[in-house]
């Protein structure tokens, strides 16, 4: 969401934001017709704010999706803010920027809330990116991982930047290699652009990916969600 509007952004660039939809909480229940796993939501104006600023829009959508669970990322940075997230109804909140900065308080946070805490890894070129994919740092994303195997955290959600929003397939030896060095389970994220991208996620379950995120391909049509479900249950 940006400025309360569903929109994908390019590679993170927040001058390439394309709308999809002025109402968050009626897209999420016609996402809501089908049986989701999850629904992931990023407030992309608290990622550049580092607070929440869609509190709003959010509970719309948490109400919209029913009793599909909702993961919520984008800002949150300290523990008073996952709990603010939390009481908005989701059931998962993803921690980006501060698990690189202050990985004491993901472990804090998933303390006071069992596998309720996800890390959200984003990275050009295996080293993540932090503050909304604005700034980068040095630091490789499988070290990140690994400081928080044995915090509690729900799930790593990694993000290929360069592939995102591009439509060009994700990166799924990067994302192969993350959940193999690591005991927590890894969820797939950036350049699906396809049902074949999403089946052929489902095929690494073995190693550890536990699920993929599809965005800017659901809006264009690329992929149908109930389709795509039904090609998963075969």
């Amino acid at each position: 969401m940006l400025d309360g509007r569903c929109v994908r952004l390019t590679q993170g660039r927040y001058d390439e934001a394309t709308i999809y939809g002025e109402d968050p909480g009626a897209v999420a229940s016609g996402f809501a017709a089908h049986a989701l796993a999850r629904l992931h939501v990023v407030d992309l104006d608290g990622a550049r704010a580092g607070e929440t600023r869609n509190g709003d829009a959010i509970r719309d959508i948490v109400s919209g999706v029913g009793a599909i669970p909702v993961q919520l990322g984008g800002g949150i940075r300290t523990v008073a803010a996952v709990e603010t997230a939390l009481a908005l109804g989701v059931d998962r909140v993803i921690l980006g920027t501060v698990a690189l900065r202050d990985p004491e308080l993901v472990r804090e946070a998933a303390r006071r809330h069992p596998r309720q805490i996800v890390v959200g890894i984003d990275a050009r070129d295996g080293r993540v990116a932090v503050e909304g994919w604005i700034e980068a740092s040095d630091a490789l994303a499988v070290d990140v991982a690994k400081r928080f195997e044995d915090a509690g955290v729900a799930a790593i959600v990694y993000t290929d930047i360069a592939r995102d929003g591009m439509l060009t397939g994700p990166n799924f030896d990067a994302t192969a290699a993350l959940a193999d060095a690591i005991g927590i389970p890894v969820i797939l994220s950036g350049g699906v652009s396809s049902e074949a991208d999403v089946v052929r996620a489902a095929t690494y379950t073995e190693r550890g990916v536990s699920g993929a995120i599809v965005g800017r391909a659901i809006y264009t049509g690329a992929v149908d969600i109930g389709r795509t479900l039904e090609k998963l249950s075969c």
